[in-house]
């Protein structure tokens, strides 16, 4: 039996990333880039407008007010898109709009309701200062420029960026297939009846979400029988994948086959059992190059033993650098007693209020209970030498979502 971390350190250091693949754009989305994107133009490229008003050379307004406006020619209107036909003279001035490209000679543009229109002439009313209202070429980017660098995640605004930069496909890392299997013969689909002695098959729902939920992708093998053939069968086919999990057999009963198939096909173990509850029964290694998790039966077991190794594996094979979810301090809220020599993770509510952050358990702590689960949205991690956390102490809590992060209503107002 190992500790935590150390099954941490030999599951990654044996993971690395699938490969890069190019996508079109909408579908990189959330992805890893696999190459630096360096802008092959100016953004904008030339000197626009950032108001619908008048371009004008700064110094014919010197002095202009409301009560003693200057006069300035309007040579032309320059909408959105056009490109402007005559260069401006001093005291002359183009009717412009948003993003419409600068004439030569203007050196500021002034916003329309300081204007008033007066025939094929303007009365400007206020004096303007240079560079005012321009947004100059190469403002946002310029040619050469790295905007996105290889590691980083590409958010909607990267896709904006992109799509400026006239990238319609970009080269991510791959998501991993992971084929999930679930063993027993106790097992129903879940569009099966079962009897009073069958449990449904929750857990290959359950980890499947979690495996979309990191981003991968999964190939569901259903159920397998507690029978050698069977077991073979489905394990050979799931080797067509770049992870394997399975949940249930590997744990110490008399059909608990999965350890030995996993022998018998070719792979390598690399441990079994964890020093940890709930989850303990965990497997790891290789079938054939194929990681492969044996992760418990138990529904609670299976959802932890995957949070704590599956989760960082897949982040890793995609690319990520940020592999961990996030860990708050908090107040506990009663009392948890505990049996040293295993790191326990108790399934918490965690509210963040003016003093800080809280944490309470959800109930019945059993590694059946799924419940307690479905109400958690966090994990309170207590370490192995621990034997009673008190209330009132400060406990580590591994935060499951982002929950704590949004809110009902904007904070800001």
């Amino acid at each position: 039996m190992i500790t935590v971390a150390a099954a941490i350190e030999q599951i990654l250091s044996t993971i690395t990333p699938v490969g890069l693949e190019k996508v079109n754009l909408l579908d990189a989305l959330g992805r890893v880039l696999g190459e630096a994107v360096v802008a092959g133009r100016n953004i904008p490229p030339k000197d626009n407008s950032a108001m619908d008003g008048y371009a004008l050379h700064w110094r014919d307004t010197i002095g202009a007010s409301a009560e003693n406006p200057v006069i300035l020619e309007v040579t032309e209107d320059i909408p959105a898109g056009a490109i402007p036909r005559h260069s401006l003279a001093a005291g002359q001035a183009a009717r412009i709009m948003t993003g419409a490209p600068l004439p030569a000679g203007a050196d500021a543009v002034l916003r329309m309701e300081d204007t008033e229109k007066d025939g094929l002439k303007v009365r400007i009313k206020v004096e303007v200062q240079p560079g005012q209202d321009i947004r100059s070429a190469g403002e946002d980017v310029r040619e050469g420029e790295t905007v996105l660098a290889v590691g980083d995640i590409v958010r909607p605004a990267g896709i904006g960026m992109l799509a400026s930069l006239g990238r319609s496909f970009i080269s991510v890392y791959q998501r991993p297939l992971v084929a999930v299997l679930a063993t027993g013969n106790e097992l129903v689909d879940i569009d099966e009846n079962p009897t009073p002695w069958n449990i449904v098959n929750s857990n290959s729902y359950s980890i499947a979400s979690l495996v979309r939920d990191c981003g991968a992708l999964v190939m569901q093998l259903g159920i397998a029988r507690d029978e050698r053939q069977d077991l073979l069968a489905k394990f050979r086919a799931a080797m067509r994948a770049d992870v394997i999990i399975s949940t249930g057999g590997v744990s110490v009963g008399d059909y608990d086959l999965v350890k030995d198939i996993m022998q018998e096909v070719g792979s390598s173990m690399q441990f079994w059992q964890v020093a940890m509850r709930p989850g303990k029964p965990l497997a790891y290694g290789t079938m054939g190059a194929v990681p492969m998790f044996g992760l418990p039966g138990n529904p609670v077991s299976s959802m932890i033993s995957f949070e704590e190794f599956v989760r960082p594996a897949l982040l890793k094979m995609m690319g990520h650098q940020k592999i961990f979810r996030g860990t708050v301090k908090a107040l506990l809220q009663e009392n948890i007693e505990k049996r040293t020599g295993l790191t326990h993770f108790i399934r918490a509510l965690v509210k963040l209020g003016p003093a800080g952050y809280t944490a309470t358990t959800t109930g019945e702590q059993g590694s059946g209970i799924l419940k307690s689960m479905v109400r958690a949205n966090g994990l309170i991690v207590l370490p192995e030498d621990l034997e009673i956390a008190r209330a009132g102490t400060e406990v580590a809590v591994q935060l499951l979502d982002n929950s704590l992060a949004c809110t009902a209503q904007p904070d800001y107002l």
